[in-house]
Order: structure tokens, then C-alpha cells, then sequence
């Protein structure tokens, strides 16, 4: 992350009654210092079908090719991370936010934590 890239922290969207916040179609742009300007997701039907690519980054090793034909179930590969520490999320290659890993039910998940907003050049 660069010196230009700052955090953006998330609302936390969770009510009592389990019901979607009231102004869960409103989304806030920051154009710089001026303030915000309430849009609302309608406004970005158009973009609702681009397929995009996401990742969850875990961690991160490296290996010599041989070693890396000898992996086969159960191999267990030490990452660059710790257990807990926060996970990056890429979007298209981009780095767009960081988040945890979450279990739900029988499958692993990652929940957003913060957001990564990039400054444009």
C-alpha cells in the first residue's frame, strides 16, 4: 500500500430486527474535501453485469518448481501471514480492501473490514 492509499472504514449494516438499514441503497462519493453526494445503487445498474475477478489474498509462499510438484493432499504450506492477521482482497488485480476469514456454516467466507481507497494520479 502506498503513502497516497487511504482507509475507508465500513458502516456497520447490522439492525436488532435483522431487517436492511433504511439507506442500504445509498451510496456516498467523496469528490476530495467538498463532501459527500448521495447516490443511489440504481445509479450503477449499467455496471451490475461486468464480470470482475476477486481474490482474497491468505498469504503468500515461495518455492522451487520441484517442491512444488511434490504437493499432493495434505501437504500443509507455510504463508507469510499469521493467524488472524487481516487478509487483502484484490478486485481485477487491485487491491480494494482488507477483511477476515469467516465461517459460514460449512464453507469459509471473508468479510470486509475496511476499505483500501486509492488516490487517482
Amino acid at each position: 500500500m502506498s503513502d497516497n492509499d487511504s482507509k475507508v472504514p465500513l458502516p456497520n449494516l447490522e439492525m436488532e430486527t435483522g431487517a436492511p438499514p433504511p439507506s442500504a441503497d445509498v451510496v456516498q462519493v467523496s469528490p476530495g474535501s467538498e463532501g459527500h453526494i448521495d447516490r443511489s445503487a440504481a445509479d450503477l445498474e449499467a455496471v451490475f453485469d461486468v464480470p470482475v475477478q476477486v481474490s482474497a489474498i491468505l498469504g503468500r509462499a515461495r518455492m522451487e518448481v520441484g517442491d512444488l510438484l511434490k504437493i499432493g493432499p495434505g501437504t500443509v504450506l507455510e504463508l507469510d501471514r499469521k493467524v488472524g492477521e487481516a487478509i487483502d482482497i484484490y478486485v481485477n488485480n487491485r487491491l480494494v480492501a482488507r477483511g477476515e476469514v469467516v465461517l459460514v456454516e460449512d464453507k469459509l467466507g471473508v468479510t470486509m473490514t475496511e476499505i483500501i481507497k486509492a488516490e487517482k494520479n
